[in-house]
Parts: structure tokens; sequence; C-alpha cells
């Protein structure tokens, strides 16, 4: 029987999305047939995983501004989700091939495998949704700075959890409902539909990072918000901007007074005559 150290590494060195979302889903589903029975086994993960020829990956300032509401206008957007959950995908299962020995309940591993499952079930509703507006992964250029943070953590638990669910993802609860509210606005229902199945999805993987946060945390005898705080000043490059879902973020486990001292308007000064 395979280990689900081995499905990770399988998953995390297979290049095309929609076989590495086939394969989170098969891995999953052996995970939960086992019962328990399945070993976690010894992890070695590559530190950058397999990617596909396209999309073309650019920086930061690179990328195209994306306007209008035209089907190519809406595709790109959506182009933009879907490179993330790809990217989501790997950094699940990242998750649990690279931390193998750091003698983590099982528990741990079954909510990593859900979250890797269910980042599967977004890169196929997304490129099912973009197929239905006459386009496909790799269509569009992509961002090229989504894993230099998991480079950055992938020698210490801790700061994983703090910088990719915690702050990462937490970006998202932020981010997707204008995008929701964008859609709805032009009559783009089934784009809505998908993003707030996303949403409802994303709030339970922050709060499944924020859990085994606290966990570590706890283990270690570590002050949890200043740790968390003192993490993401050192592994977090920029700043945590605002508008934040306060609401969202409280569901999920991350409380205001973790990231407003870090915010954008609690790190700006004001110049002489009072303007930031």
């Amino acid at each position: 029987m395979d280990t689900l150290a081995a499905h990770a590494q399988r998953i995390l060195t297979t290049a095309d999305g929609a076989e590495k979302a086939r394969l989170s889903h098969t891995a999953a589903a052996a995970w939960a047939a086992s019962n328990g029975g399945m070993a976690i086994g010894e992890g070695q993960p590559p530190d950058r995983p397999a990617r596909p020829t396209r999309p073309e990956l650019l920086t930061p300032p690179e990328m195209p501004r994306r306007r209008g509401h035209s089907p190519e206008a809406r595709a790109q957007l959506l182009h933009a989700v879907l490179h993330i959950e790809l990217n989501a995908i790997d950094l699940a299962w990242d998750m649990v091939a690279r931390f193998t020995g750091e003698a983590l309940p099982r528990d741990f591993y079954d909510d990593w495998v859900k979250v890797g499952d269910e980042e599967a079930k977004h890169f196929g509703l997304l490129a099912t949704r973009l197929a239905d507006l006459g386009f496909a992964y790799g269509d569009f250029p992509a961002h090229d700075g989504l894993w230099e943070a998991a480079l950055d953590t992938k020698d210490d638990l801790a700061s994983r959890l703090a910088i990719v669910p915690m702050v990462l993802e937490a970006r998202g609860l932020d981010v997707t409902p204008a995008m929701i509210n964008r859609f709805a606005g032009i009559g783009d229902q089934k784009s809505v539909r998908l993003l707030e199945i996303i949403l409802e999805d994303e709030i339970g993987h922050v709060a499944i990072g924020s859990r085994w946060f606290r966990y570590h945390c706890h283990i270690h005898q570590r002050d949890q918000r200043t740790t968390w705080q003192a993490l993401v000043q050192k592994y977090f490059k920029g700043l945590i901007k605002p508008p934040f879902n306060e609401t969202a973020r409280a569901s999920a486990g991350l409380p205001a007074d973790y990231y407003l001292p870090l915010s954008q308007h609690r790190r700006q000064k004001p110049t002489k005559n009072g303007n930031f």
C-alpha cells in the first residue's frame, strides 16, 4: 500500500494541472478508505513542484491589468484564481510531505488531505467555467511569485502555517467578496456560485492553518499572537493590506488583534501636511 507521503510526492511531481487535481482526489479517497490503516511515511518533496509549460509566468509588475466585462476579461480574472488554486493544491500536499518528521497527530494529516482534495475541487470548477467562456488554463500569463513563501518557510512548520494559510489564504477571504460582487453585477451567476463555494471552503482552510498554528505554539510554549506577528514580519514580503473581511477572518480563528497591528494603515506615517 502506498504511504500518504508517496501520494503527496506523486502529486507534487506531476506537471499537468488536471492530472494533479485528479491525483489529489485519488489520494484523498485512498486515505479515507484506509480507515486509519495507511502509513504516513517519510516525505522528500521537491523545493518546487512540477509545472506545465504554460501559462507564461510573470513578475507582479509585468502582469496585465484585467478590465471590462467581456468573456475574455472574465476569463482572465478566473484564470488568475485558477492559477492560485493550482498552487494551493501543491501547498496542501507539500504540507503533508514536508513535515512528516514532526511527530504530529494523525488529525494534522487528515486536515491537509481535506484541504488538498478541496483545492483540487476548486481547480476543476474553475477550469470548467473557463472552458464555458472559451478558454483554458495557460491561455493567459500568471503570477510567478506564489511559491516564494513556500520556499522561505520550507524548514519551519510554524512559519509555514503563519504565512501560507494565515496570511496568503486569508487574503483570499478579503478579495473574493469583491470578485463575487463584480460577477453578480454583470449577471454572471455561474461564476458567482463557484466563487461562493471557494470562499466558504477557504474559510475552513484558514481555520485549519490557525488551529495547527495554535497547537504548535501550545506544544512549544510560545505565545500565539506575538509569535505569529514576529514570523509574519520576518517572512512575509510586503504589507498586510486592508480592507479586511473581519467576519470571515474571525470565523477562521484569525482575530483582528493579530493582523491589524501589522496592516498597511498602521505602518504608514503621515506626511507634514497630514496626508499619506
